[in-house]
């Protein structure tokens, strides 16, 4: 059962609704009961996420099935416990940092063995879809100014650096396998951390042009990569897992369901994704105007 109340108003509402949110509470994890027919599909606060969680629900909503849109929960730490709970059904999530966060001594780094060891690491209850080929990697990425000055081109590079560096990420990262511990272990270069809460966004890509950091944690499929000439370094040892768009299911999605959002995941290609987030960052047109239009191009509405 879920934690939610679902009203016959609000169910009625989301069936036909295009809109980004749903019918809840203010707090987005709290609540009753939810109708188990009702699938409540969330996101991570974080743009790329909300729009592929949008285009779930418009999917799933032109085939007369109900949902409840909780978008922009957090960060997996707080995201993943609801999904084990039951309390979301359906997320758009990402293979590699996925599977690291169940298993973070896992030693798989290609995609066909992230997704087959992510399919038997997934909790009971929950499931893992057909991943997209769609990718959304976590990468180290820093100036091109600083790659110049220091000859960069690969995280290995790093090493030559004689000045003190610092990553800037969300606040989670500081501890993640891909952190400075990580970074360390890995490639044996040293840096500090500092924490900025923006998942990427233009206050990292702030705080790298301004000096404040010198490398970030920043998502390969971001548009301001290219828009404020950064440069992402290759990572020669696979520190960084492969990451593939994976919809995370409840027992609560049935296999009409599946069989949708698998449609979805088989129709968006890599070049989908960064098209889709640069229309977000760009454009500024909100991920229910972003999924609609896709689905249309993808005839899939």
């Amino acid at each position: 059962m879920k934690r939610r109340t679902l009203t016959a108003t609000c169910a009625a509402a989301l069936v036909g609704s295009l809109a980004m949110t749903g019918c809840s509470s203010e707090d987005p994890l709290s609540g009753g009961a939810s109708d188990g027919d009702t699938i409540v599909i969330g996101s991570q606060d974080y743009y790329s996420s909300e729009i592929i969680a949008e285009i779930y629900a418009q999917a799933l909503e032109a085939n007369d099935i109900a949902v409840d849109r909780q978008f922009r929960i957090g960060q997996r730490e707080a995201y993943v416990p609801e999904l084990e709970s039951g309390a979301i059904d359906l997320f758009p999530e990402y293979s590699g940092p996925l599977l690291q966060y169940w298993n973070p001594d896992t030693e798989a780094r290609l995609s066909d063995d992230v997704y087959a060891e992510l399919q038997e690491t997934v909790p009971d209850g929950l499931r893992a879809l057909d991943q997209s080929a769609a990718t959304d990697q976590d990468s180290y990425t820093v100036t091109q100014a600083f790659a110049d000055e220091w000859d960069l081109a690969t995280i290995d590079d790093l090493a030559d650096v004689t000045v003190p560096m610092t990553m800037g990420g969300n606040s989670e990262g500081e501890t993640r396998p891909n952190g400075p511990q990580g970074l360390l272990d890995t490639y044996g270069v040293d840096v500090g951390f500092t924490p900025i809460e923006d998942g990427g966004g233009p206050l990292t890509v702030a705080a790298l042009k301004d000096g404040d950091i010198q490398l970030a944690i920043i998502y390969t499929a971001d548009p301001s990569i290219a828009a404020n000439d950064l440069v992402s370094l290759q990572d020669t040892k696979g520190l960084f897992l492969a990451s593939h768009v994976v919809p995370l299911a409840s027992d609560n999605v049935n296999d009409e369901a599946a069989e949708i959002i698998d449609a979805v995941s088989a129709a968006m290609t890599p070049e989908d994704l960064v098209a889709l987030n640069s229309r977000s960052v760009n454009e500024e047109l909100p991920a229910a105007t972003i999924a609609t239009d896709w689905l249309e191009e993808a005839g899939l509405n």
